[in-house]
């Protein structure tokens, strides 16, 4: 029997039961194909024309490529430990419902309470910055914003989750279908870029590829320097080792979302095969991407130049299209800006959609109100879907998202970090379920992949992790009041313990004693 109290756990099997309820039934509609443009989506986003450029400047120079193989070396590692997950769990949730069915209810909670955490802030923030990229190509951001009285709302972010909302509600295959769309519309400026960009490189320009480290040009105190340096007293600094280092754990962040594509895992069709395949191939080609961008912008200009407070930056940061201005490559602007609208566009609506699963897993198992979990004509949870759109629109239009960014990485890395722990605790617990993608080296990979991503959480600010912290425990206080006490499979356990407790005591019960007395 599964453990009691806060640690039961939900078997593998009950799971993959659970979804074949009649009123919360997902409809099986997505292929390896699918997966993949999702993945893609939601991990080329806008970074890749502002983080690369000012990253480059700043902190690492040309080894920022290496930075960014690192990095992707990091989120394989996770990768793998997802793609065994999703193939043996093929069902809503994530790391929700990995945690449940290997380290109990109460964990489960947490990750749940975490991702909702991640997924609503990242949409939001994301939304945000489609707003201020459809301002920039409308003559400034205030174009964006109106003003109803005192609150100023930012009618660009309202508009563009408002759009996706509907297209959510309709239909995931929609939603795969539009994200195709407008993924390629994205992938195709970034190749124009490298394209042309190629032309225009000087091969001094790479040298040398890990520049002399120097004193960083800004050293954060208290409550905003990263933890390492809380606990170790170092100060860090730019360029040389630790500063590759530290922009791998930069530009790490570049590569959050491909974790998304395990929350459809319930809709998607033959999951033990196109879930791995959907992983991989995504982390690969944005890798690809990602790597080749790096490579043109640090060979067509050197990399001082890059710098904030360089002549060609001035007081501002370094994009992408600082490079070719300085060719003077005037139109890049404006690509970059119709890259950066796609690209922003995918990612708002691939994390909305794994919100969305996560709430539904968590409220079909009671942990959240269970009318959420109803779906509707086209096989999608409408309810939950309008739900998370007018939150995020709130979010979004109304209050500044600023340094809560950052809290969207560490709720990140810490699902990341137990669900590699959870391939190596249902590898001994369940060796007998059927994987359709066994992770090699176990428990050598995970173990890794554990230490990288707690490398990269100890490189967030201190002022994150106490954020981190007060939310987590205002998730404790929820399950406590609630989630606990409406938990379908502790309802479940309630009963069943109902039913041996009367059995045992009709067994105790003389038989005499149980028969009537004869008239």
């Amino acid at each position: 029997m599964p453990g009691v109290g806060i640690w039961r756990t939900k078997s593998v099997e009950q799971s993959i039961a659970d979804t074949d309820e009649p009123c919360s039934r997902l409809r099986r509609q997505l292929t390896a194909k699918d997966l993949t443009v999702f993945g893609v989506a939601v991990v080329i986003g806008a970074g890749i024309f502002t983080l690369t450029a000012r990253t480059a400047g700043n902190v690492a120079g040309p080894s920022i490529s290496l930075a960014f193989v690192l990095a992707a070396i990091t989120c394989g590692l996770a990768a793998l430990c997802y793609a065994e997950f999703a193939s043996t769990v093929p069902v809503a949730g994530s790391a929700y419902t990995f945690s449940y069915a290997t380290f109990g209810e109460f964990a489960a909670w947490i990750i749940g309470w975490d991702l909702i955490l991640e997924f609503a802030l990242a949409s939001a923030v994301v939304a945000k910055g489609w707003s201020l990229y459809l301002g920039g190509m409308l003559g400034g951001t205030a174009h964006t914003t109106m003003h109803l009285g005192p609150l100023a709302v930012d009618w660009g972010a309202l508009l563009i989750v408002g759009a996706i909302t509907v297209v959510l509600a309709v239909g995931t295959k929609v939603s795969s279908r539009v994200s195709a769309v407008v993924t390629a519309v994205k992938v195709a400026v970034v190749v124009l870029v490298i394209a042309v960009g190629v032309f225009y490189i000087d091969k001094s320009n790479y040298s040398p590829y890990i520049p002399p480290a120097e004193g960083a040009q800004s050293t954060a105190s208290g409550v905003h320097q990263s933890l390492f340096s809380a606990l170790t007293g170092a100060d860090g600094s730019s360029y040389g080792w630790y500063g590759l280092l530290a922009a791998a754990s930069l530009v790490f962040f570049a590569f959050i979302g491909f974790d998304v594509v395990a929350t459809t895992a319930e809709e998607t069709k033959n999951p033990q095969k196109a879930l791995p395949r959907g992983i991989f191939a995504s982390l690969a080609i944005v890798t690809v991407l990602y790597v080749g961008v790096t490579l043109v912008l640090t060979g067509m200009v050197k990399y001082t130049d890059l710098r904030t407070g360089s002549a060609l930056v001035g007081d501002g940061s370094a994009t992408l299209a600082t490079a070719f201005e300085a060719h003077g490559i005037t139109w890049a602007q404006t690509a970059i800006n119709i890259g950066g609208l796609a690209g922003l566009t995918t990612v708002v609506m691939v994390m909305m959609l794994g919100q969305t699963r996560v709430l539904f897993a968590m409220s079909r198992d009671g942990l959240m109100p269970r009318r959420l979990a109803t779906t509707g004509r086209k096989g999608t949870p409408v309810r939950i879907t309008l739900l998370v759109g007018s939150i995020v629109a709130v979010l979004a239009a109304v209050f500044p998202m600023g340094v809560l960014e950052e809290m969207v990485n560490i709720g990140t890395l810490f699902a990341f970090v137990l669900v590699c722990i959870g391939v190596m605790v249902l590898r001994r617990t369940r060796p007998d379920l059927p994987r359709g993608f066994r992770v090699p080296l176990v428990p050598l990979v995970p173990i890794l992949a554990v230490l990288a991503c707690g490398w990269l959480m100890l490189n967030l600010s201190v002022e994150t992790w106490l954020r981190f912290g007060a939310w987590m425990a205002l998730g404790v206080v929820v399950y406590a009041v609630y989630g606990r006490r409406t938990s379908v499979l502790g309802q479940r356990l309630r009963a069943e313990a109902a039913r041996q407790a009367e059995a045992a005591r009709q067994a105790e019960t003389p038989q005499a004693a149980r028969e009537p007395e004869p008239v």
